[in-house]
């Protein structure tokens, strides 16, 4: 179990040798991979165990992957399921996340078959709302109350993703997703190919520019496919989730490896540190 008391409340011998994972000046109080580590009641799976803790544990940002990841299926094969062209686009999709092809032109690819109009959109989440993969509103909420900001960073849709970022209490703005372009009708138009996500390596991009554009120091990629695995660096420590799909690629390179969220949630709750000072 977790026996180790909060770092806020913990006292520091300043003899105490400091193995830091992450190679960052922590914090005194924070604790080392090696102590979160050896807390975990399941031991646990990756490349670099320790950096996940530690970045975890004091991180500014968290990114999340959405599709089998923060929902328990890819957005584009429902879209695509919905209107009857499910078996061509998820071919497609397989290809793009086992990285055999280059996003953009798998994105450009599956939406020419689609074709989606915004009212198909719509009448899509309506009647087919996106799940929540177990345990990832509480993950994000738990990040929240400790002032870590919480992105989005997909190459879903933007449209498909704000009621979702709505639901787990996480900003507009803090959405980085692709647009798909609609004429005054509504009708496909094609997509915004300025967008971070809408081409390859476009998870790293989105995560340099994130750290430039607000001083992060420790970002965390969470995620489950080949295009989340490319954000580290600049993320600074990627924590590869299995619960919807495991892929050989991401399991054998993640730095921690998790099929469910039930110790990461466990390590934000009782190691990170808080951001900001907590409420009343």
């Amino acid at each position: 179990g977790f026996g180790l008391p909060p770092a806020s409340r913990r006292s520091v011998s300043t003899t105490r040798p400091l193995y830091h994972a992450l190679g960052k000046d922590l914090p005194p109080d924070a604790y080392t991979g090696i102590e979160i580590r050896a807390s975990l009641s399941k031991e646990p799976e990756g490349a670099n165990v320790d950096r996940a803790l530690e970045a975890l544990a004091n991180a500014d940002a968290v990114c999340f992957d959405v599709d089998s990841t923060v929902i328990m299926e890819e957005g584009i094969d429902v879209l695509a399921d919905y209107l009857g062209k499910g078996e061509e686009v998820a071919a497609w999709t397989k290809k793009a996340m086992e990285g055999d092809t280059k996003f953009e032109d798998a994105l450009a690819a599956r939406l020419g078959i689609i074709r989606p109009s915004k009212s198909d959109i719509a009448d899509c989440l309506r009647e087919h709302p996106l799940r929540l993969s177990p345990g990832v509103d509480v993950l994000i909420e738990k990040l929240n109350e400790k002032g870590v900001d919480v992105y989005l960073v997909s190459g879903g849709f933007r449209l498909m993703i704000e009621p979702l970022a709505r639901d787990l209490c996480v900003s507009k703005t803090n959405i980085v997703a692709n647009t798909i372009l609609f004429d005054d009708d509504g009708n496909y138009e094609g997509f915004c190919a300025n967008e971070p996500t809408s081409r390859d390596m476009g998870k790293p991009a989105a995560i340099g520019r994130l750290k430039e554009e607000h001083g992060y120091d420790i970002v965390v990629m969470v995620g489950d496919g080949a295009t989340d695995l490319q954000a580290v660096p600049p993320a600074d420590a990627f924590v590869g989730f299995g619960g919807v799909a495991i892929r050989d690629a991401v399991r054998e390179k993640a730095c921690w490896f998790v099929t469910d969220f039930e110790d990461v949630i466990e390590v934000v709750e009782k190691f990170g540190r808080a951001k900001v000072p907590p409420g009343p």
